[in-house]
C-alpha cells in the first residue's frame, strides 16, 4: 500500500506560490526559489522523493505547467523519471490529459484510497496548492516534505493556515541542503 506524500518549496513565512517564476505577471515575487542555492544535497533530496514514488497526484494548474515544461527536460535521471511515471490529475474541468496522465474527478478520499491500493510506492503531490490543502484538511496525507527557503515574502498563497494545519504530524527528519532547510514531517500513528 502506498503512502501519500506532499512535497513543497516554501518560504520562511509559508508562501508556496510560484517558486519557479512562471507566474511573474500575476505574482511579481515569483521565482524566489532561485535566489538561494540548494546545492547537490537539495538535488539529492528531490531525487530521493521522486525515486520513492510510483505515481504523481497533481492538481490541474500544476499539471498544466508541468506538462508544458517537463517533456523537453529529459536526458537526466530526474527528467526521465518525471516524464515516464504515471500521473493522476484531480480536476472537475479538465477533460483530457497527456504526458502519461489520466484525469480523476470526484471524492478525493476515494481517489486516494484507490491509488493507495494500486501502488506500493509513494503517491507524490508536488505544488498543487488547492489539492494539497484539501488532502491535508481531509487527513489523507502520510508525509509532508518541505524545502524551506530563508526568505520572507509577506504575501502570496500559503500551504498552511486558514484551518489547514499539521497538528497530527511530527518531525521525522530535519536537515540542510545548501542554503535551504529540509524538513520531513510524518503523520503520527494512532
Amino acid at each position: 500500500m502506498g503512502n501519500l506524500v506532499i512535497t513543497e518549496f516554501v518560504t520562511l513565512d509559508g508562501v508556496m506560490q510560484d517558486p519557479g517564476g512562471a507566474e511573474k505577471d500575476a505574482f511579481p515575487q515569483g521565482g524566489w526559489a532561485f535566489a538561494v542555492e540548494r546545492g547537490p544535497d537539495g538535488d539529492a533530496f528531490k531525487m530521493q522523493e521522486l525515486e520513492a514514488a510510483d505515481v504523481q497526484l497533481l492538481g490541474r494548474v500544476t499539471y498544466e505547467g508541468f506538462s508544458k515544461a517537463w517533456p523537453s527536460m529529459g536526458g537526466n535521471p530526474f527528467g526521465e523519471k518525471m516524464n515516464s511515471m504515471p500521473k493522476v490529475v484531480v480536476s472537475s474541468t479538465l477533460e483530457n490529459a497527456t504526458w502519461n496522465a489520466t484525469v480523476a474527478n470526484g471524492d478525493i478520499a476515494a481517489i486516494v484510497a484507490g491509488l493507495k491500493q494500486q501502488y506500493r510506492g509513494n503517491i507524490l503531490v508536488q505544488g498543487s496548492r488547492t489539492l494539497a490543502r484539501a488532502l491535508l484538511g481531509a487527513g489523507l496525507v502520510d508525509e509532508l516534505r518541505l524545502m524551506v527557503y530563508p526568505q520572507v515574502l509577506g504575501n502570496g498563497k500559503r500551504l498552511l493556515g486558514d484551518g489547514v494545519g499539521v497538528d497530527d504530524f511530527r518531525f521525522a527528519e530535519v536537515g540542510q541542503a545548501g542554503g535551504v532547510a529540509t524538513v520531513v514531517l510524518r503523520r503520527e500513528a494512532g
